[in-house]
């Protein structure tokens, strides 16, 4: 009898949820181009030019399989969620070959969207009065939608960018959908807004890093489904970083080559061997001399093949990722080629204390790389220090 009514129970649950979800509308939006820039070493696409600079070095539209992950999570709501999405390039293809019937927008779109293409579908999926829009792309795509709509639409994003400084986007696009599908049930109710931040894009290929807020967007909200937004190093930080860096470049193998990942403590490394370094980008040395600066993921494929590699990183302020958010240059064929044993992650116990014991983050788009992450990793905080930090993907 018992067993009769535990399932009667949870019939009635699923019926309560499906009828909700039959009143519910999805709006997706996607930047086709967003991300493509980032191994191929642009870090961005912004702008005719660069893009087509993009394309000629090899890069390949990313976006659109990073919806596809997220949409995933909600299939098994496909024949009752009503969707809206636009014309290809922006979600038509991908959202169909998911399994969903989309409604698709009256826009007319040219071959490569800009944008004004994404404000103009913000403003028809606000209009179509959608209780979700679900958007992928980077902070430029973020700042079209606050143009758009500016806080009076719930909004979410798929991260699919280089930058990524804003907090509007969830951690993975498997994390994204899940949240949208706990906000279609019904499951969550709260909403925050919060800050919709990007940079100069040409100042970031020069090594300058400015981010600017542009306002606020409204988020479905539950803790450890959203990301933080970027913070920096403050300059209290300084002799730490000397510290991390004595410890690192004391153990340099001249067995390995070492590709120093982007940011300022792992700068500190750079320094401490009189070497100049790229900011903003990712370097290559061997026997603590440069080899090439500011490679993209086709030079450190070329340069490291078949040779013994280390990959030296440091987790993005505020965010906690180490892989996936402005080091897509080191791609998971070059992780897989080191090996986890071989990555040295490096921060300051500032900095580590300020993700409040939350596990350091990796967002490839390449599961099989992403899995290696998962439970603990070493960090180096200091000379002869480390610690033992939790990481996940």
């Amino acid at each position: 009898m018992k067993y009769d009514l535990d399932c009667l129970q949870i019939l009635k649950k699923n019926f309560v949820i499906i009828i909700f979800i039959l009143s519910m509308k999805l709006g997706i939006i996607i930047n086709p181009i967003a991300g493509m820039g980032g191994r191929v070493g642009l870090k961005g696409t912004d702008g005719k030019e660069i893009l087509t600079k993009a394309v000629s070095l090899g890069a390949k539209p990313f976006a659109p399989c990073r919806t596809q992950e997220a949409l995933r999570q909600l299939l098994f709501f496909s024949e009752q969620l009503e969707i809206l999405t636009c014309p290809e390039p922006m979600g038509e293809a991908i959202v169909k070959n998911t399994g969903f019937k989309p409604i698709i927008l009256p826009l007319s779109l040219g071959q490569n969207s800009s944008a004004q293409d994404t404000v103009r579908a913000a403003r028809l999926m606000k209009d179509n009065e959608v209780d979700l829009l679900l958007f992928t792309g980077g902070d430029g795509t973020a700042r079209d939608i606050y143009q758009a709509v500016g806080n009076t639409q719930l909004v979410l994003g798929i991260p699919a960018g280089v930058k990524l400084h804003s907090a509007v986007y969830a951690p993975n696009p498997v994390k994204a959908g899940e949240l949208a599908k706990l906000f279609l049930e019904g499951k969550i109710r709260e909403t925050r807004e919060v800050e919709v931040m990007d940079i100069n894009e040409e100042d970031y290929r020069q090594g300058r890093l400015h981010a600017r807020l542009y306002g606020y967007l409204k988020i479905p909200y539950r803790k450890n489904f959203i990301q933080n937004k970027k913070t920096g190093s403050s300059y209290s930080e300084k002799y730490s970083q000397e510290a991390i860096a004595a410890e690192i470049t004391e153990n340099m193998s001249d067995e390995y080559y070492y590709i120093i990942g982007p940011g300022t403590t792992t700068r500190s490394i750079m320094d401490k061997l009189g070497l100049p370094s790229t900011l903003l980008g990712v370097d290559l040395v061997f026997r603590k001399k440069l080899i090439a600066g500011d490679l993209n993921e086709s030079d450190l494929l070329e340069k490291t093949r078949g040779k013994k590699i280390k990959i030296v990183i440091t987790p993005i302020g505020g965010q906690g990722f180490i892989f996936g958010r402005g080091n897509q240059q080191i791609s998971p064929d070059i992780i897989t080629m080191a090996g986890i044993e071989n990555i040295l992650v490096a921060a300051t116990k500032t900095k580590l204390h300020s993700f409040s014991g939350r596990p350091l983050l990796v967002d490839t788009g390449y599961s099989k790389s992403d899995s290696l992450f998962q439970g603990y990793i070493k960090v180096i905080t200091g000379y002869r220090e480390s610690v033992i930090y939790p990481v996940s993907s």
